[in-house]
């Protein structure tokens, strides 16, 4: 039970914890008295140093990149930013915070050390946590460059003016904000750690938003959450970790019903798949004939990301990136769903390996046309995602058990078959190509590559 007798430090002042917890929630709900207009959540309400932080140079770069990169060449809406997201999970992350203390106070019982510049943290964190992002949504993450939450923390210490604010005019630490965004870094916290977790899980802000905010745009029904709800009947465990009643289980089942409807018709659709792929093929190409460095791809925005190709132009590979631009996209022209006990699918997971196809895959493709670039001719296969659950049902007693051993649907041999069923290995062509023509060339190549003659290619 809580000590209500108990006093702590708040402020530079003494009170009780049970104080503390209800002036936390009077500033969350009381101080935030500025607000940004947002379509989908309306008005979000700041406080002056917050919505100082999203002023700061490197947040207002956010507004110049796209949040689904390609995608608005297939649903014309979905020309909103990483600074529009980061808006929004900075207030479900809000909303989130009060339901903690809330849940805290009432329960008695002091699960979390909550403080009020672990709060600030957190909500910095939920602001900033896209800082380091690349453009074009994901096209670069399979290149070894830095992860963009490494980038992101990097950008917050190095920056004076955000580093004025976290640490001048909301009294947290740099250091908690940096590890709550980047989990590779230190926690020396239960509060940074809760946290932490809280930005990445099942319900997370940033996918509450993300989910609700791609559906807005695209203009599909499939991602809408209902946040309310979700916040509403998040609970505490003795664990200190995030749980919700198993009347509020459907919820979890939702999101990810919509995480699969949105990669199956919105992420991963071929058309996306294609530009994500034509750009991860000519920066990657770049890079291995030293044409760029990893360090001439980290700070872009949309626009700066598609000069590369611009102040390159003798390196041919690059002009896919102003195909991109242009939707002058490449076609997809063999599909087949992913396979991981396929040698030869396994294979193409590797880049290198799935180079060594390509160029199997060309040379047979020349022989028919001549004008053919080797760039030309991109294998795509998807990074595994997954739709795993790791919230906890509570039931009766406050007993409390994994997601999948309660829900009857997302079991693991379903979780596994609907994340296989998203995974085709696609390629993309020029559309001059017919598909009985790939179909045939593609077969030719997985069956010299099960004979083991192009392991030279």
């Amino acid at each position: 039970m809580l000590d209500i007798r108990r006093t702590i430090e708040y402020d530079g002042r003494m009170t009780t914890l049970k104080n503390f917890l209800i002036d936390e929630i009077v500033y969350l709900t009381g101080a935030f008295n500025e607000t940004i207009r947002d379509p989908v959540w309306k008005d979000i309400p700041f406080t002056k140093p917050f919505k100082n932080l999203v002023m700061t140079e490197a947040m207002q770069k956010l507004g110049r990149i796209k949040q689904l990169g390609p995608v608005f060449h297939l649903y014309p809406g979905a020309v909103h930013t990483r600074l529009n997201h980061s808006i929004g999970v900075f207030h479900i992350a809000r909303l989130m915070a009060v339901a903690f203390l809330r849940s805290e106070l009432h329960s008695l019982q002091e699960k979390i050390p909550f403080s009020h510049s672990g709060v600030n943290a957190f909500l910095c964190a939920a602001l900033l946590h896209d800082l380091g992002h690349f453009p074009y949504a994901h096209a670069l993450k399979e290149l070894s460059l830095k992860e963009h939450e490494q980038l992101g923390a990097q950008i917050i210490e190095q920056d004076a003016s955000i580093r004025h604010i976290i640490e001048h005019e909301l009294g947290t630490r740099v250091e908690h904000v940096c590890a709550i965004i980047d989990e590779n870094r230190p926690s020396d916290t239960a509060e940074i750690s809760f946290y932490r977790s809280v930005l990445s899980g099942t319900l997370d802000p940033d996918k509450l938003d993300y989910l609700c905010r791609d559906a807005f745009f695209c203009g599909v029904p499939y991602g809408v959450q209902d946040v309310s709800y979700i916040i509403g009947h998040l609970l505490f465990l003795e664990s200190g970790a995030l749980g919700i009643p198993l009347q509020a289980k459907a919820s979890v089942e939702h999101l990810l019903f919509s995480k699969y409807l949105m990669y199956q018709n919105v992420y991963w659709h071929k058309s996306t798949r294609a530009a994500t792929a034509m750009a991860k093929k000519a920066i990657g190409m770049a890079l291995d004939a030293n044409v760029l460095t990893q360090e001439d791809l980290y700070g872009h925005d949309d626009a700066s990301l598609f000069l590369l190709s611009k102040q390159n132009e003798s390196f041919a590979p690059l002009r896919l990136l102003n195909d991109v631009k242009n939707n002058h996209l490449l076609e997809e022209r063999f599909a087949v769903p992913y396979d991981a006990n396929n040698p030869f699918m396994m294979r193409c997971e590797s880049r290198q390996s799935r180079q060594a196809i390509e160029l199997s895959l060309f040379n047979l493709l020349r022989k028919i046309d001549e004008q053919l670039k080797p760039f030309e001719v991109i294998i795509d296969i998807p990074e595994q995602i997954s739709f795993e659950s790791d919230i906890h049902i509570v039931l009766g007693e406050g007993d409390a058990k994994p997601f999948d051993e309660v829900d009857e649907l997302f079991t693991k041999p379903v979780v596994r078959t609907v994340s296989d069923s998203l995974r085709k290995l696609r390629v993309f062509v020029p559309g001059r190509f017919d598909v009985s023509f790939i179909e045939a060339a593609m077969f030719d190549v997985m069956k010299g590559y099960s004979c083991g003659t192009n392991d030279s290619q």
